[in-house]
This record gives structure tokens, sequence and C-alpha cells, in this order.
């Protein structure tokens, strides 16, 4: 197998115009794996700390001083890529090293590797011989952490064309369906100035409530069904409203605010009204008890843990044994590296734990979080809606729809 012969990194920017790291990975001086790493607005309190003492340029250094415990490995094993890392980090979150860096080498190590194989990223990740593709899930219309005051709330509405037969369609209905948002925000505020947030959604002065509904209004204008061809889908981020020395979650933006119980009540009225496919982080990221009663009520939502699970593999045991979720999000860099993150994938499909891969609010131009959504079964991708950074990872799924391996679309 091909071994890893050079290493070398960078600072580049991410999305949001903040530093970030790029790492190349050579295997046999010609298969060049390349990967920049990411970073979130809405950071789970147990997640891999991106970089030590926030800087990029230590976890650069690190590397430089230690090339000698990369250079020789196999670019494909990705448990010894892995353990070398951990050689330099005892911490239980990368704090030492950066999670970012374990991120970055690692995919771009199995990268070099599926170079060296002359096959598909996602190919080299998995042992399956068939795929599906994943639903994309966008965000159309974005408040909380990802927009300015006098968005709402709620981090984010999304939209998933859970009726598209292609891969193609899918996508295309997703833009539609963000053009047509558009047009009804306007006539709601003729002074909107099409802002958007982080992530390509629509960024306008509206409260939680009107903001849903200028969404089902989109998808209805359209001709579609909602809860059928199309659905929306909802990221509370409700860790950014849980206030720990009143015990209760503050929307400050819409002025009120909601104990344990109203929340759970606050959450599944949503979920109700607007026939959710997907619900993300409905309480905050230590309430198990509370997403599992959410969970037992909606069966046919994706109850969806993101700060809830963080990508950790022993949280997400936990989150099994309580029933807290029946959906949990895939970030790799929450996890650090790619092994962490697989192991966790792996935990995820063994307990019927469906798996939504996504990105960061704070993106680069790569899109190997494509592959990763096909290799380890994902029902959704969740990948932003417009923006170069979003699109980078569509038009990835349109490049693979040529593959003869991947047929259709995955059932959720």
């Amino acid at each position: 197998m091909a071994k890893i012969t050079s290493i070398e990194g960078r600072l580049l920017y991410n999305s949001r115009g903040a530093k970030t790291i790029e790492i190349d990975v050579m295997s046999e001086n010609k298969f060049l794996g390349r990967v920049c790493a990411p970073s979130g607005a809405s950071v789970g309190k147990y997640e891999a700390v991106s970089f030590p003492h926030e800087k990029p340029e230590e976890s650069l250094k690190i590397l430089k001083n230690n090339l000698d415990k990369f250079i020789g490995l196999e670019v494909s094993d990705l448990k010894s890529i892995h353990d070398a890392i951990k050689s330099l980090d005892k911490s239980s979150n990368y704090s030492e090293v950066g999670g970012s860096l374990a991120f970055a080498l690692t995919i771009a190590s199995m990268e070099s590797a599926s170079k060296s194989l002359n096959q598909p990223l996602f190919q080299t990740l998995s042992s399956e011989t068939s795929f599906k593709f994943p639903y994309p899930l966008g965000n159309i219309l974005g408040g909380g952490a990802h927009a300015g005051p006098g968005t709402p709330d709620i981090q984010e509405i999304l939209i998933c064309a859970r009726g598209s037969k292609t891969i193609k369609e899918a996508i295309e209905t997703n833009l539609l369906v963000h053009k047509e948002l558009r047009k009804v925000l306007e006539k709601i505020d003729p002074n909107f100035t099409n802002g958007r947030g982080d992530e390509g959604g629509w960024a306008p002065k509206l409260n939680n409530e009107k903001a849903l509904e200028a969404s089902a209004l989109a998808i209805e204008n359209l001709g579609f069904t909602m809860g059928k061809e199309v659905s929306l889908g909802v990221d509370f981020a409700s860790s950014t409203q849980w206030n720990d020395e009143k015990e209760k979650y503050l929307y400050e933006r819409a002025g009120f605010e909601n104990s344990s119980g109203e929340q759970i009540d606050f959450a599944a009225n949503i979920i109700e009204k607007y026939k959710l496919i997907y619900a993300e982080d409905a309480v905050h990221e230590e309430a198990f008890e509370d997403m599992a009663e959410l969970t037992k009520k909606f069966p046919n939502s994706l109850i969806t843990g993101d700060d809830l699970t963080v990508t950790n593999k022993d949280i997400l045991a936990k989150a099994i044994q309580i029933k807290s979720c029946n959906a949990a999000i895939l970030k790799v860099n929450q996890a650090g590296s790619l092994f962490d993150a697989l192991e966790f994938a792996n935990l995820a499909n063994q307990n019927n734990v469906k798996l939504i891969t996504s990105h960061r609010s704070g993106e680069s131009t790569d899109s190997h979080i494509s592959h990763i959504g096909l290799a380890t079964k994902s029902k959704l991708l969740k990948v932003g809606v417009v923006g170069g950074e979003r699109v980078s990872k569509l038009n990835e799924l349109l490049r693979l729809s040529e593959h003869d391996l991947i047929r259709g679309m995955v059932e959720i």
C-alpha cells in the first residue's frame, strides 16, 4: 500500500473570514490529499477543541515538529494515523494539538489513499458495494447564532425535498423553495435587504412564528404539499437559549422564557403544526430525558442530537440507552479525527440511529463531507443552500451521480 511521503500545512480562512488550517498529505510522492478544516458558531460544550489556545498557528507548529511520526505510515491506515495524533495529545478533546488538525490530517490521508487506489473517497471509506444518496438538507431561513439581531431566535429553518426521485431533483427543489421564500419575504417586508446568514438562509426581521409561516407559504406557493413532497426541518439550537442560573430557555428576541416542560411543548407544537421531518437540538445539550420524551412522541420525525451527542460515541451510547434521539448529526470536526467520527457512525448504524452528515457554519469549499455522507449511509446531508462553500458539496453530489455504485435515494 501507498505510504505517506510528505505533509505540509498552511494557514487559510474559512467562509466567515476566520483563520483555519489546510493540510496536504502526499503518498508515494504523487498522490495528494488536501483538506481545509471548518469551524462552528453554535458549538457544543463537549465537542473537540478546534485549536490549542484558539491559535491555528500552534497546531501547525506541533505538526511541523512531529512529522516523523507520520512519514512512512500507510496512507489508508486510518487507525495508525489517528493513534499517531493521539500520541501527541492525551486529552479527551484534542485541546493539546487541536481537533482541526486531527480532522484535516486524517481526511487528507484518506483522500490521498483514494487517489492511490484510483477510486472515489466514499468507496475508500466503506466496504459496501452499493450506495444511495442522502437527501440534501438546506437552511432556507437563518436566525440565532447564524444571523444578526432582529432575526428569529430559532437558528435554522430547513428544507428537505423528500419526495424527489433523484439527487438532481432534490437539489433543484431546495433551490426553488429558497428563491420563492425570498419573494414571500419581500411581500411581508418591502424593505427586506435580501440579507443572508452564515449558511445561505435568508435572515429577515421576523419572529419565530412568522418565519415558519413564511417558509411554509413558499412551499405551498410552488404547489408542493408540505410534509409530503417537501418537508420543513428546524434546528432549534436550544443550548444557545438555555440559562443555567435561571434553568430556563431565554428567547430574548421574541421576548419570552420557557421552563423545561414549556420548551418540550414549544418544540412539539412546531413539529406538529409544520409536519417537521427533522428537529435538531429541541432542548439543551444535557437534557437527555427531555429529548427522549420528544423522540417517543414523534417516532416518524428525525429527532436529532447535535450539541446533545457532539459526534462522540460515548455520549451517543448514553443517548441510545436513554432513547434520547432517533437521529444524530455527524460532524467530523466535533469528534476530532475521521477515525473517531467513523466509530460514532458505526455505533449509530448498529442501533438504528439515523445519521445526518453535516457541514459547519464556518466552511471551506472542500466537498469531502459529500463522500462521508455516502460512506456512512447518512439519511440527510446538511450542507446549507447557496454560497460557494455550500454549493461545492451539492455540485459534488451531482458529479457522483455519474458513478455506477450509487443508485437512487435513501429511504428516510
